[in-house]
């Protein structure tokens, strides 16, 4: 039950990153706002949904899930609301603030209890509910639409933010924490290591290694970003977002067909990737996907000008990108424990904030140029660059760093038996 009423917030949450792209053009045709100008607010909306999610996820820690659920359903709601009335940059900064302070809360809290239920299956699990995140938006992307083009984007911004807030306020009422002797003890196998000793937050962000794992979710994040907040622009910019594309009898134009398959796919590849780190080890599911990512990028360089492959290599882009979602918080969780969990997680997942920074940037520099091509390539090779860290660095350090810790864990057991 704690793993479906997780999912279902997540997917609650998931229009306010996944959906925005749809909105963009809309409020730039509105009140004539510069491109870059307006993505900003996708920026502040990314910001303030990771950075303050450690310190949301001290308060799950210590008081549990419930309130801080309840929390972040209200501002979810409350954000879009003021985007419905937004007439200033200002005001659209304020929502995106007020949302992502919301979706953060909600999207911590619900990985962090994910990751805390079931130990033994950590990959999976925090995949599942991340997949809620990823693919919770696909089922509205044309709803979404319908309603911008037949009532306007701030009827689209007013009726969702409402419905989406107070489906997760009353939802947050069935969450609860696992207490002592409800799961399975720490696993020890041959694929993943995990350490039985419970990192405090402040000794985590002290571990080189935690700033490793920071610095690879950075530069794969930033290009799935990049793309998530511009996936309309760009199709509008190459010329394919309104020619039709048929795939197997299916008829949309490019740019729904595109945002329906990704929305898909990204939520699908969080369980599956999730699923393959248990069974392989994270880093050498981190190396195959991060690489199939720098691959997928790249062709859609060399490709997305054509309308079917725009479609497609986009899907596969979003598919080799979403699993970063829950490989990070479990390999995490592994190496500094569970006890502190959903602060821990929080911490790394504050990275997603810091790449959220490069996407204006990208906005900047496709002006600059007025091409997509310099956005791409860089995007392509972050991802090779974190493959290769993944099972170059990653690996052997996270093993040693996990078994100085079971070493140090077996002396302070010693002493205890020998005091006693």
């Amino acid at each position: 039950m704690q793993l479906v009423v997780g999912v279902i917030c997540m997917v609650m949450i998931a229009n306010l990153q996944y959906g925005w792209t749809f909105f963009v053009p809309e409020i730039q045709k509105t009140f004539g706002f510069d491109r870059a100008a307006i993505q900003w607010a996708f920026t502040l909306f990314v910001l303030f949904e990771t950075w303050l999610v450690p310190v949301e996820g001290w308060f799950v820690d210590k008081y549990g899930p419930k309130i801080v659920v309840l929390f972040g359903g209200v501002l979810c709601g409350l954000g879009w609301v003021i985007n419905a009335y937004a007439s200033t940059l200002n005001f659209f900064y304020l929502g995106q603030v007020i949302a992502g302070l919301g979706a953060g809360a909600v999207y911590g809290t619900c990985v962090g209890n994910a990751l805390k239920w079931f130990p033994d299956k950590r990959g999976l699990a925090a995949g599942i509910t991340a997949a809620g995140f990823g693919a919770g938006s696909a089922l509205t992307v044309a709803p979404i639409q319908w309603m911008i083009a037949d009532k306007g984007f701030q009827a689209a911004f007013l009726n969702f933010g409402i419905g989406q807030g107070v489906i997760v306020a009353a939802l947050a009422f069935f969450l609860a924490a696992p207490r002592k002797g409800q799961v399975p003890e720490v696993i020890a196998n041959s694929a993943n290591i995990q350490s039985r000793r419970n990192y405090t937050p402040p000794e985590v962000v002290r571990q080189p290694i935690f700033w490793l794992m920071y610095f690879m979710f950075v530069i794969v994040g930033a290009g799935g970003l990049m793309i998530t907040a511009n996936l309309k622009p760009i199709a509008a910019d190459i010329g394919v977002d309104k020619v039709p594309v048929t795939l197997l009898g299916v008829t949309m134009v490019a740019i729904t067909f595109a945002a329906t398959i990704d929305r898909v796919l990204n939520g699908l590849t969080r369980p599956f990737f999730g699923w393959v780190s248990d069974k392989i080890g994270r880093e050498n599911t981190m190396f195959i996907a991060f690489a199939m990512e720098g691959f997928g990028i790249y062709m859609l360089y060399l490709w997305g000008h054509d309308p079917l492959w725009f479609v497609l290599l986009s899907g596969f882009v979003f598919f080799a990108w979403g699993e970063i979602y829950s490989l990070f918080p479990s390999t995490c969780t592994d190496t500094f424990g569970s006890k502190f969990a959903a602060t821990n997680a929080g911490l790394l997942y504050t990275a997603k904030g810091t790449a959220a920074l490069l996407v204006p940037i990208a906005n900047y520099l496709q002006q600059s140029t007025g091409s997509w091509d310099g956005v791409f390539l860089a995007a392509a090779g972050a991802n090779i660059l974190a493959s290769v860290l993944a099972i170059g660095v990653l690996k052997p350090w996270r093993k040693r760093v996990v078994a100085n810790a079971q070493a140090d864990t077996s002396v302070t057991a010693d002493a205890k038996i020998a005091v006693a």
